[in-house]
């Protein structure tokens, strides 16, 4: 369209057909087409014309079954495959694969969500997005929570190492040596992380930690904490101590020393010290293998020294406006959606 468009203007100019053959690279005859085309049509004509083509070998009708059953799988199926459903409509699987990549229809993906049904779900959302977007003066924000059952797996056997023309590989199974917890406070100020491991996850663990935190961050400053509604968060002897704190803080410096910031149910992706945990088990965790409890401990926190020295900070960047309309949208499709309750 551009070469077409530029022919015209080119002839409009007073070149003539040759010259403007040579300036565009095309032949002379090339040129002599599309100024006609438009002198008879106007801009019309530097469109394409319909062509014949080939006659179609599959029904309209069929093509139009394959779309729309393509999130229908029959029983017992979960869903349908290139190959299922070309079998059920009598045509190839290239033809069922190129009609859905050409509608964007992918039945092989799978990607997990889960709405929140909190009654308190927008003032809990902005209240944490508030934090991260405004935080207040003279304070920190930490995003605080556990990442329980981390497995000590030891492979039975080596992997054989990454090479030219070979993947890495690891054994299927694997001697369980038990798990155990880390407790992490991400500074949404540097990134760096406050770490602790437990054995046990319960609200004597979570309790050690805040004092670890109160210890470590500068006196005088309020500690604003992003948290979920995990029962050990709110149990009576940490509220107690929270209380005894605050109370002592405010004494001495006008202003509480903990408030707690709670997400909505099932809104963990709020909290960025998640996207801190991920790092965690793809960099760490996930393809080690561990002789013990000690040995997966250690690597954790060689993990936390070397990533403190070069901290990356964690920024939220989305709107929260865009967050609720998506939110919307989506609960609007569920309820909307066929056997949903």
């Amino acid at each position: 369209m551009v070469m077409r468009a530029n022919i015209v203007l080119l002839r409009g100019q007073g070149f003539s057909q040759r010259e403007v053959a040579t300036r565009l690279q095309v032949e002379r005859v090339v040129v002599s087409k599309w100024e006609n085309r438009f002198r008879k049509e106007g801009i019309a004509g530097l469109d394409e014309r319909q062509r014949s083509g080939r006659p179609p070998q599959v029904a309209q009708a069929t093509k139009a079954a394959i779309l729309d059953e393509a999130v229908r799988p029959p029983k017992p199926l979960s869903r349908w495959s290139t190959r299922t459903m070309a079998k059920a409509k009598g045509v190839s699987n290239a033809t069922v694969h190129r009609l859905w990549r050409a509608n964007d229809i992918k039945p092989h993906l799978t990607r997990t969500f889960k709405l929140s049904n909190d009654k308190d779900f927008e003032p809990k959302f902005w209240d944490v997005i508030g934090l991260y977007l405004n935080p207040p003066d003279k304070a920190l924000v930490f995003c605080c929570d556990e990442k329980s059952q981390c497995q000590a797996l030891e492979r039975t056997q080596p992997g054989l190492p990454l090479g030219i023309g070979h993947v890495r590989t690891s054994t299927h199974d694997y001697i369980r040596h038990g798990t155990l917890t880390l407790f992490a406070a991400l500074n949404y100020l540097d990134g760096r992380i406050i770490g602790r491991t437990a054995q046990r996850h319960t609200h004597a663990e979570w309790l050690d930690f805040l004092k670890q935190i109160d210890r470590e961050a500068p006196e005088g400053l309020s500690l604003h904490m992003v948290i979920d509604n995990y029962s050990t968060h709110k149990h009576p002897k940490v509220k107690s101590w929270i209380k005894w704190r605050n109370q002592r803080h405010a004494k001495a410096h006008g202003a509480e020393r903990i408030v707690l910031h709670f997400t909505p149910t099932s809104s963990s992706w709020m909290n960025l010290v998640e996207r801190f945990f991920r790092d965690l088990t793809e960099d760490a965790i996930r393809e080690g293998s561990f002789t013990s409890i000690r040995d997966l401990e250690q690597t954790i926190e060689s993990y936390l020294s070397e990533r403190d020295e070069n901290p990356k900070r964690y920024v939220w960047k989305a709107e929260g406006q865009e967050i609720l309309a998506k939110i919307h949208r989506a609960r609007t499709a569920m309820n909307q959606s066929p056997g949903y309750v």
